[in-house]
């Protein structure tokens, strides 16, 4: 086992975040805010937030921590009907998914989170990431909405 990010370490990867952050949402329309957390934070956190189509709004977090950075975005509330085949619908779809997989939540809310070990970023990933959650939610968000309310 690794011991993770010194306490350097961990500032330089902040930084690169941030920088890289900065530009992809200057450089992409896509992409409507970059918000980073309280000051008071245990981790370093950002919030991404994406104009979809099938889906308005993605918001994904990121939380760096000493050893992985923690990604993930909530996909849809608990289902007040046939939550039993939504959930299954899902967990399926991990099957095929890299890098995400969908998960129950809190209160049985539906998750797509991932996580990637602190020597894998860099800009690529970034993007990967970014690029994965947003094209799973708008690829499975409405059949996951039609399931659960319809």
């Amino acid at each position: 086992m690794t011991n993770g990010l010194t306490a350097d370490g961990l500032l330089a990867t902040e930084l690169s975040i941030s920088a890289f952050l900065t530009r992809f949402l200057a450089e992409n329309p896509s992409v409507e805010a970059v918000d980073r957390g309280e000051p008071g934070d245990p981790e370093p956190r950002w919030f991404v937030r994406l104009r979809g189509e099938a889906k308005d709004f993605t918001t994904v977090w990121l939380t760096l921590g000493q050893r992985t950075l923690r990604y993930e975005t909530y996909v849809l509330p608990s289902p007040p009907k046939r939550a039993a085949e939504i959930y299954e619908f899902a967990l399926r779809r991990n099957n095929a998914l890299i890098g995400a997989h969908f998960s129950i939540g809190v209160e049985d809310a539906l998750f797509l989170r991932g996580e990637l070990p602190v020597e894998a970023i860099d800009d690529d990933e970034l993007d990967r990431l970014l690029g994965t959650i947003f094209a799973t939610v708008e690829r499975y968000f409405p059949t996951l909405l039609q399931m659960a309310f319809c």
